[in-house]
């Protein structure tokens, strides 16, 4: 393996949008969502480690959630997981991860990619990060990888290329926020955007030189804690001055403003498994388009469903259609997938009425 190459492993979510199962102390990343025998975190890790080296790739997520990491992760050593103090969004915590990794090898470059996202084709997947690190180890570019749209979806961001570009990777021309339905048909019309997964992939370098231009604050407050990262005496100074960042996601701070950037469109299947309706694609279903992820059921007249329990619970539907029933804990949720949006609503209201224990 090049050890050269790093990883940032993002995993700090709630996944709000998964619940019952997905809860603030027990987010979907730790979970098997798929039935696979793996977490999707586990899942990741994997497929970061067969190109990798395990003690490069540094896990980035709330403080509540280190134990979890830990246990999930046995390949992983304490000083790898990155422990954020608090809510900043993107931007801090990848320059906070990039300083650290400067310090240890300046000749590093980094994929950030979240922990939760389904990929099955881990060897194109490979091909396509290589592709990107090749690049970035010769120029002074940001890349991120960006996925061939296959219907106008209203939830993802956008990347657009310039049209003129080569074979590979392509120059980006803008970052496009979600757009509403008419605009997403239109940018598939064009044939000219991706949808932007939040992979990305630099040299250290070039990030950080990136932090000093278009946020010269950020990099200036986490650049006065380089003495101390890789120290005992880091996590100090990261509690007393991460709080001072700046909310601010990477496409914001950086993306949007940055010259030379360019994007790959993915070779691979991809699926970000942001909702119930999302997993549901992604399962093997029955001849009534029915998806089990665990649990035993008993099925009648039902059609379009999708079923999460326990791995002994008997769940018995009649005449039900396109609904997500998932019974988790002390929550049961049957909930229309076609509404499946309202599901992080919801969850709030259930929190509001009978405490955070059940979210």
């Amino acid at each position: 393996m090049n050890s050269n190459y790093y990883a940032v492993l993002m995993a700090g979510g709630v996944g709000s949008r998964f619940w019952p199962v997905s809860t603030s102390t027990y987010p979907k990343q730790f979970h098997d969502m798929l039935g696979s025998g793996d977490t999707l975190i586990q899942k990741t890790f994997k497929r970061l480690n067969r190109f990798i080296p395990a003690e490069n790739i540094l896990i980035l997520t709330n403080v509540a959630y280190n134990d979890i990491v830990l246990e999930q992760l046995p390949a992983v050593k304490p000083e790898q997981v990155v422990l954020e103090p608090a809510m900043r969004n993107t931007a801090p915590c990848i320059l906070y991860a990039a300083l650290k990794i400067q310090k240890m090898n300046p000749n590093a470059v980094m994929i950030v990619a979240p922990s939760d996202h389904w990929i099955e084709d881990e060897a194109a997947f490979e091909r396509d990060v290589k592709q990107c690190f090749d690049k970035c180890e010769k120029e002074e570019v940001l890349c991120t990888l960006g996925i061939q749209p296959t219907f106008p979806n209203t939830g993802f961001g956008y990347i657009e290329f310039d049209k003129q570009s080569p074979e590979g990777l392509k120059n980006v021309v803008q970052f496009r926020e979600k757009p509403d339905i008419e605009t997403a048909r239109e940018f598939l019309t064009q044939g000219n955007f991706l949808w932007n997964a939040g992979i990305f992939m630099w040299s250290v370098n070039c990030i950080v030189n990136a932090f000093e231009k278009h946020q010269p604050s950020q990099h200036a407050l986490f650049c006065s804690g380089n003495e101390v990262y890789n120290t005992s005496e880091e996590q100090a100074f990261i509690d007393e001055n991460y709080p001072k960042a700046e909310n601010i996601s990477i496409d914001y701070a950086i993306l949007e403003q940055a010259e030379a950037i360019y994007t790959l469109p993915a070779t691979f299947d991809w699926n970000d498994l942001g909702t119930w309706g999302a997993l549901y694609d992604k399962l093997d279903k029955d001849q009534y388009q029915n998806a089990v992820v665990q649990g035993r059921t008993v099925l009648k007249d039902s059609k379009g469903n999708l079923v999460r329990s326990s791995a002994n619970r008997i769940v018995v539907l009649d005449g039900l259609e396109d609904f997500i029933v998932v019974d988790h804990d002390e929550v049961l949720l049957i909930f229309p997938k076609s509404k499946q949006q309202e599901i992080k609503q919801i969850r709030n209201e259930v929190k509001d009425e009978f405490g955070d224990h059940y979210a």
